[in-house]
């Protein structure tokens, strides 16, 4: 059942991949026409629509940034754990083909048996290997020498290819993040080129619906003190919530200074001394599913397909880190865009 599940949430994180960048390559902003024949202006209600619209594409690959991220972290962790293995079993090899370079070198060096002589000064596992039997051919009492290198040649050569094959994916991801920072860019300026063609007042209109619920909404504050118990873990959590109140959104970021919004959560809890997941996506997957009714102080919930995280702070309030060009604030559960679009709860 596990593998099941594990395979149908890859095969659906795939499909959230696929068509968020389906969705990037093929999106056209309303802003911007005009001329003859031009489609009418969109209603206050179509751009609010189009300004969540590039919001939830924004937090999707946001999170695929940071996965992709961790990722690569955990890599280049493993790289440098190869490159220790690599040079100790290097030097096993070097000392092997030592040993075995002057048995042959004795055995000899008044013949023409320069095959194996040769063989020995390779620095390539895969050749020796290849060509074993001639390895062997320094047999009698010195058997054990060539079986110890021989087993060597082994050792590095499987090392050798790990090491690459950990570079192949380091490289690999080191240009997901590339793809991926630009997709974020290019929809974030999209967004904002949106609401730069907006008067003040629209501007307002538009954003008190969408994400953080707009700066001038009722209720929101980025300065807020926390003066509630630390008795339990999610009260722990809140507190650490609270006192990050006004730093900058930064997406990938987990602290200390910048967050996103699954880097605040996951460092909410990590203070309370509980390690949860790092993206959206895997905290929905890993993380028990709760009623909204049975909401409590530490809860996280999950917004827009899972691409967007709060952790609910009681008195019907949540913390959040919204997006770019905004801080981690406080504001009322009931605010528009997160009451519309809330997936569900989760508890630590």
């Amino acid at each position: 059942m596990a593998k099941r599940l594990a395979s149908t949430e890859r095969i659906r994180r795939g499909v959230v991949i696929t068509a968020v960048l389906a969705a990037v390559s093929g999106y056209a902003l309303y802003a911007g026409t005009g001329g003859a024949g031009a489609a009418p202006a969109p209603t206050m209600s179509q751009v609010r629509a189009e300004v969540n619209s590039l919001q939830s594409r924004v937090d999707k690959i946001g999170e695929l940034f940071d996965s992709a991220g961790q990722q690569l972290t955990a890599a280049k962790a493993q790289l440098a754990q190869i490159s220790k293995q690599t040079a100790a079993v290097q030097a096993r090899y070097n000392a092997a083909r030592a040993g075995l370079t002057a048995v042959a070198v004795a055995a000899y060096e008044n013949s023409n048996q320069t095959s194996v002589l040769g063989l020995l000064s390779s620095g390539d596992p895969a050749a020796v290997l290849s060509q074993a039997s001639l390895v062997t051919e320094v047999a009698g009492t010195h058997a054990a020498e060539a079986a110890q290198f021989l087993t060597a040649a082994q050792a590095l050569e499987t090392v050798q290819m790990r090491r690459q094959h950990t570079e192949d994916g380091v490289a690999q991801l080191k240009s997901q993040l590339t793809g991926q920072k630009f997709s974020l860019t290019r929809l974030l300026a999209k967004r904002q080129a949106t609401l730069d063609s907006l008067t003040a007042a629209q501007q307002v209109q538009v954003t008190t619906a969408t994400v953080g619920g707009g700066a001038t909404s009722s209720g929101t504050s980025t300065s807020a003190t926390y003066t509630g118990s630390t008795a339990t873990q999610a009260e722990k959590a809140v507190a650490f919530a609270y006192a990050q109140l006004g730093k900058p959104y930064v997406w990938g970021a987990t602290g200390p200074d910048f967050f996103d919004c699954s880097g605040l959560v996951q460092a909410a809890w990590a203070a309370a001394g509980v390690s949860i997941p790092r993206t959206t996506y895997d905290m929905w997957s890993a993380l028990p599913h709760v009623p909204l009714a049975d909401l409590q102080v530490g809860d996280l919930l999950m917004y827009e397909g899972e691409g967007h995280v709060a952790i609910y702070v009681g008195g019907d309030q949540i913390i959040d880190a919204p997006t770019t060009g905004r801080s981690v604030e406080l504001l009322p559960e009931s605010t528009p865009w997160y009451a519309n679009g809330l997936d569900g709860v989760l508890r630590p």
